[in-house]
This record gives C-alpha cells, sequence and structure tokens, in this order.
C-alpha cells in the first residue's frame, strides 16, 4: 500500500455541548492541524499516489472555510458536540480522492482524534 500525507494549521473556536464541559463549555479557540493521510495500492502514470500540489490546495481551502470560525455556528456542526472526533468525520466527508483506496483524516488540537475508511 502507498502512502501520500498532506497537513494544514489554522485556528477556530468552539464551545463544547456536552453535560460538565468545564471550561470547554465557554468559547474558547484552538490551534488545529488537519492531516491527510491517502493510501492506494499503486502508484499512478508518474509514479506518484496522487498529485500533493492538488491534495495540499483542497486541504488549505478546507483550513480556509474553518480559520476564524466558531464551529459550532455551521451546518456540519448542528445538533453535535464539535469536539476534534466530530471534526475529523466533517473533514473526511468534505475531502475525496478517486485514486485512493483508503482515507485517514487526523484533527489534531490539544489532543489528537482521526477518522479512516475505505473511499
Amino acid at each position: 500500500m502507498c502512502t501520500t500525507t498532506v497537513r494544514t494549521d489554522f485556528v477556530a473556536r468552539n464551545y463544547l455541548t456536552v453535560p460538565d464541559p468545564g471550561p470547554e463549555g465557554k468559547l474558547h479557540f484552538h490551534h488545529f492541524r488537519a492531516e491527510l493521510e491517502l493510501r492506494g495500492p499503486e502508484l499512478g502514470e508518474y509514479d506518484y499516489l496522487v498529485d500533493i500540489d492538488e491534495d495540499t490546495a483542497a486541504l488549505e481551502a478546507l483550513a480556509d472555510r474553518y480559520t476564524d470560525t466558531t464551529l459550532d455556528d455551521l451546518p456540519k456542526f448542528d445538533g453535535y458536540n464539535p469536539g476534534v472526533e466530530r471534526f475529523s468525520r466533517v473533514v473526511f466527508d468534505r475531502v475525496t480522492d478517486d485514486t485512493v483506496a483508503e482515507l485517514a483524516v487526523a484533527v489534531r488540537d490539544d489532543g489528537a482524534a482521526g477518522y479512516t475508511a475505505a473511499v
């Protein structure tokens, strides 16, 4: 299995909506890192799994979408706790690439969470 990884950093705000969230229940910001690990069974015509420039641009566009926003106010988080676990799934759902068999997404703040599935 071949693997390519791209990542980007950005800042966004959220507040947790779980019972007894402590200080995380108040609006606060996080420095996030989003990372995509793309996996596929073979390299393409030019011996690359993906066009890393295209995937980096896609990830940076996604980061631009969330930079300086309050995640709780966005439709993708409506009714959900906006922790990094949910955020990983939201990123996964927005990023696809037909040359890969599997995509792993990790979103990190002070901790880390991820989502992996076949695409």
